[in-house]
């Protein structure tokens, strides 16, 4: 999933700028940028339904399987 689509899932630029109290224009160079890796976390920790599961997660699972 790329980062627009994560600040799509979080309800837009607008909602990301507040949820991160940063302005709107720095969400959407996040964009084009990415999104800084601590925001990411950040956001990762509020919302983990909007990334799915993390990567060790899946390994885990399969390998159980």
């Amino acid at each position: 999933m790329s980062d627009s689509e994560v600040i799509d899932k979080f309800g837009g630029t607008n909602e990301v700028a507040r949820i991160c109290e940063v302005t709107p224009q720095a969400v959407s160079q996040w964009r084009n940028d990415g999104i800084p890796s601590a925001r990411k976390m950040y956001l990762r920790l509020l919302r983990p339904d909007v990334f799915g599961p993390a990567p060790s997660e899946s390994t885990q699972i399969s390998e159980s399987a």
